[in-house]
């Protein structure tokens, strides 16, 4: 299971998260990373599976468990907000194949309006925090 486990969320962080997928490459710290996370979720997972609940819900519900700081995902927010926004741009960049690398420097580029208003899932609709960070984004293309 620590296999699955370890997989499920290398696969959410490279689709969800790739400034971190990054940033652990770049480290050389994957396999640290991902073995911390699973060792730590393996009491929940040993507790689970003892109430005899299926291995692919233990899976999903220790998933869900391991990815939850990770989430929401200011690389989606900030690639819909391009998509939406600024669609020349958007087509720009993904027609150069650049469009995930720049998405990763804008994250880091709006690191402190995420960090000020605290991004979390109760606040990513917030109306101030996308017209900042739209600001932002004009800001980063020009």
């Amino acid at each position: 299971m620590q296999i699955q486990l370890k997989e499920k969320l290398w696969a959410f962080i490279v689709h969800n998260n790739p400034e971190l997928m990054f940033n652990l490459q770049e480290d050389y710290s994957v396999t640290n990373y991902l073995d911390s996370k699973v060792k730590d979720i393996m009491p929940l997972a040993e507790q689970l599976l003892s109430e005899n609940r299926p291995g692919y819900v233990v899976e999903e519900l220790c998933l869900e468990q391991m990815t939850e700081e990770l989430k929401p995902s200011r690389y989606h927010y900030l690639l819909s907000i391009l998509e939406e926004e600024f669609t020349a741009d958007y087509e720009r960049l993904r027609e150069s194949g650049t469009l995930t690398y720049e998405v990763v420097n804008l994250i880091a580029y709006c690191k402190d309006i995420f960090d000020g208003y605290g991004f979390n899932s109760t606040n990513e609709e917030d109306r101030q925090l996308r017209y900042t960070v739209i600001g932002q984004v004009h800001e980063y293309l020009n």
